[in-house]
């Protein structure tokens, strides 16, 4: 059972030093997706499971144990390396596993929760009337160890190849499942059917294992609409949902929450009444983007990097327009080539909500105001703001990047016009196996790097259609002062 008696939430902001987290390795469900189920099951592609794993997750979970939970790791890379072909370190199936309770698989939990035989009998039951399991393969699945048990219910196989469900491959996009902010969760009303099951596991880890215990009155779900059972047909415009990738803490006292493919409009008014109502923040701006499958959340069109610096899609930003190359339209708001962005921010007393007129305006006064940046914010653009890089990029992430802490952010090696960018802003640019090896070898410190762009290896992962930010749950974040 994984134990901490010093855990705690606290999250208030994007960029504060990261000190715990919640991920899911990739599992081998990622590798049973289909060509004629991947969109169904809300992927882009099928994917090279091995590779992925090996050569570029496995570092990512390295990297935030040398930055979250070193004690796992130092002193100990080329055992890890050697281990890393079976799993041993990345998977509580194996004696070798690091078990780190700042760096927490989602999967070690759900298996620390089966083994309570109550819990167990309730959750099995309640995913067999999802996928209409039959009576007998239900009472099989009680009888199966926990371990074994957490792995059917992510990977949807008993064993290596009998499939007797859909697997969740979208489980690796932990941000998705909930937010923390300040100190209470907020869990996600997802848009898909294909994400139900992850829901359900999420909500019986949030209630009932151990490490919440002392959360479990500040869990926070989203409830549907009243009489939402007396709408005609199953996905009306009016369902109320929210995922994780369109919420961001930018301060302790304000939220950020994105309307797009993924979070309705109903969604987001319920999630900013109980915010309210619980006292959790007292202001909430919320950015409709265009219900593009390009842009599906928030954060795959900006993330923050420093309190003074964002990256983001300049081709949904505010930008000069140039008289020698203008047309009437772009003087007269129909911006040629642009989607329409809608910004309202609502105040805790306040009757009606203050507009912006852009993403930019929005973050410089997040940055100013919330953050007391003395100097000017600075934005990076997708692609170096070039067409037809721009948009490219942004579909493999370029803008949905993890801050380790202020300045040092995790993103694509793959994204090279926007690693340019970065570069012309000042950032330095640095391979994860350079930077492991760094310092393993004590020639570099996470506790003092500053501006930096970590690049991560992304044949693979980009396939997925997600980057660190949507891989990462972040449950503890210092404030920016400390």
């Amino acid at each position: 059972m994984l134990s901490d008696n010093n855990f705690k939430l606290g999250v208030g902001s994007e960029v504060g030093t990261l000190k715990a987290l919640l991920i899911h390795s990739p599992d081998s469900g990622l590798g049973k997706v289909v060509p004629s189920k991947a969109q169904d099951w809300l992927f882009e592609d099928i994917v090279h499971l091995d590779t992925m794993r090996k050569n570029e997750y496995d570092h990512y979970v390295k990297l935030l144990l040398y930055f979250l939970d070193p004690e796992k790791i130092k002193g100990r890379l080329e055992e890890v390396n050697s281990r890393a072909h079976n799993r041993a370190f990345f998977k509580p199936d194996n004696a070798a596993f690091h078990a780190s309770t700042k760096v927490i698989e989602l999967e070690m939990l759900l298996a620390d929760i089966l083994a309570d035989e109550s819990i167990c009998e309730k959750l099995v039951a309640s995913v067999c009337a999802i996928e209409g399991c039959n009576y007998r393969l239900q009472q099989q699945l009680i009888e199966t160890p926990p371990i074994e048990l957490a792995k059917i219910f992510i990977s949807g196989a008993m064993g290596d190849d009998n499939m007797i469900f859909a697997p969740i491959p979208n489980l690796i996009f932990s941000r998705d499942i909930g937010i923390v902010i300040n100190s209470h969760i907020l869990i996600n009303k997802p848009a898909k059917k294909a994400r139900s099951r992850e829901t359900l596991l999420v909500r019986y880890i949030f209630f009932n294992h151990p490490l919440f215990v002392a959360y479990r009155d500040n869990i926070i779900e989203i409830p549907e609409t009243v009489q939402h059972f007396l709408r005609p047909g199953e996905d009306t415009e009016g369902k109320t949902t929210l995922e994780g990738g369109d919420v961001m803490v930018v301060a302790p006292n304000h939220v950020i929450i994105g309307c797009s493919e993924r979070t309705s409009v109903s969604g987001a008014n319920e999630a900013i009444k109980l915010l309210f109502e619980n006292k959790v923040v007292n202001k909430v701006t919320v950015v409709k983007i265009p219900h593009k499958r390009d842009y599906m959340h928030i954060d795959t069109i900006f993330t923050q990097v420093k309190r003074d610096t964002w990256v983001m899609l300049g081709s949904l930003s505010k930008k000069d327009i140039d008289p020698e190359t203008a047309e009437p339209t772009d003087w007269l708001g129909e911006r040629k080539g642009r989607d329409k962005v809608e910004i309202f921010q609502f105040e805790a007393g306040e009757l009606a909500p203050r507009r912006f007129a852009s993403i930019e305006e929005l973050l410089d006064d997040v940055s100013r105001n919330d953050l007391g940046s003395s100097t000017p914010t600075r934005f990076i653009y997708s692609g170096n703001g070039i067409f037809p890089y721009d948009s490219r990029e942004q579909w493999t992430d370029s803008c949905n990047l993890l801050a380790l802490r202020e300045g040092v952010v995790l993103g694509y090696d793959r994204n090279t016009k926007t690693v340019e960018a970065f570069r012309q802003n000042g950032f330095k640019v640095i391979k994860v196996a350079d930077l492991l090896r760094r310092i393993e070898d004590n020639e570099a410190d996470p506790d003092t790097m500053q501006d930096t762009l970590i690049l991560m290896p992304s044949a693979e992962l980009s396939r997925a259609r997600g980057g660190f930010h949507c891989m990462s749950m972040p449950i503890l974040r210092y404030g920016l002062n400390k």
